[in-house]
């Protein structure tokens, strides 16, 4: 098969993490005998320092002509340390939602065996978490209208959804909880909100559709609370835009590492896959960022494209690393010898590549020596 992907590396450690996904799907290209066409677009802060535009509209024409978009970060500290400035980095990533009508994040949250220990919750409360969070994107508070007053001592932001806009997630959501536990949990805050209230009635009455599945309602604060003493409860999570922002944060942290954490945001017609973690400066261009975020997104991109086989290769791949502890310094630690991230790149891609030699092989790659013949 033949398929064209939308590249944007964008700002920070995005570039070097977007690089190793490329060598995950490159090895699965040789392997599966597909064919994976890369156009890079810009989007962000190097977008804004190359034409003023944190998304040009070349980046947009490229995206719409794509198979799907594999994203990497945005964002820089210059703008992080003055919120005055008009024209910023996330003001690409949301028009880009909008015009491609991205509606669904899809974030999966796994406690992963060997990485329990770098939790902050406890092994017992964590293990065997397996959690798909399912977050509104293109309404809500952050698409509402903003003003200031004059004076500056007053604001406000809205925040509006419509039937049809909670309608299409909460499908995906149901259907979703087909193939996994048939349970939804609906977070909102229809105590204090009138777009909550939409939110529960009209899911509500969906639920109707899915006779085989439970659906769950779970207030806000609540639900946060129980996310931390016991994320197993859950299993498909369903919410608006602004909780879901912070929801999946506030799930990262079971998985011991944020740079464990894929995405995607589908649409109609469109896809977006990419990491969850952010541009990370401190250790931009030091190859030391943890790549495996990157490369699961990869994976779901290929779900998306119905080759599951091939998904399958890239995790399991992943799960590997992990076995051989052949980590970056966000899960190994700075006095643990942790890999740099070409070289966990290059594993993942050695190990889709000869699987059957990847145990052997290891200790040349973690030297940095080829083992592709």
């Amino acid at each position: 098969m033949k398929y064209t992907i939308a590249v944007i590396p964008g700002d920070g450690i995005g570039p070097e993490v977007t690089n190793q996904a490329k060598k995950a799907l490159d090895a699965v290209a040789e392997v599966y005998d597909h064919i994976f066409l890369y156009k890079e677009a810009q989007m962000g802060s190097c977008a804004i320092d190359a034409t003023g535009n944190p998304l040009p509209e070349k980046t947009i024409e490229i995206c719409k002509k794509a198979d799907a978009i594999l994203f990497g970060a945005i964002g820089d500290p210059k703008y992080d340390n003055d919120p005055s400035l008009r024209i910023r980095p996330e003001q690409g990533l949301l028009r880009l939602r909008k015009e491609l009508d991205l509606f669904s994040n899809i974030n999966p949250v796994k406690a992963y065996d060997q990485l329990i220990k770098n939790s902050p919750l406890r092994r017992e409360i964590i293990k065997g978490t397996d959690i798909l969070i399912f977050r509104e994107l293109t309404a809500g508070i952050y698409f509402g209208k903003k003003e200031t007053s004059k004076d500056g001592k007053s604001a406000y932001d809205v925040c509006s959804y419509s039937v049809d806009e909670i309608s299409r997630i909460a499908h995906l959501a149901f259907k979703a909880s087909q193939s996994r536990k048939n349970k939804v949990t609906l977070i909102d805050k229809s105590n204090v909100l009138e777009t909550s209230k939409l939110w529960r009635k009209t899911v509500t009455e969906i639920a109707k559709q899915y006779k085989n599945v439970e659906l769950e309602h779970m207030y806000a604060d609540n639900a946060a609370m129980k996310l931390i003493l016991n994320p197993k409860k859950f299993d498909v999570i369903l919410t608006e835009n602004f909780i879901g922002d912070i929801i999946s944060d506030e799930a990262s942290v079971i998985s011991g590492s944020i740079g464990l954490l894929a995405s995607s945001s589908i649409g109609e017609d469109n896809a977006l896959f990419a990491p969850v973690h952010g541009t990370f400066p401190e250790a931009t261009g030091k190859d030391i960022a943890n790549p495996l975020a990157s490369i699961l997104s990869a994976a779901m991109m290929l779900e998306h494209f119905g080759l599951e086989e091939e998904a399958d290769a890239i995790k399991r791949a992943v799960e590997k690393s992990l076995d051989l502890n052949i980590s970056t310094q966000d899960i190994k630690g700075k006095n643990k010898y942790p890999a740099a991230t070409s070289k966990v790149g290059d594993f993942i891609s050695d190990y889709i590549l000869n699987q059957e030699d990847s145990n052997i092989n290891f200790m040349n790659i973690h030297a940095g020596q080829s083992t592709i013949i």
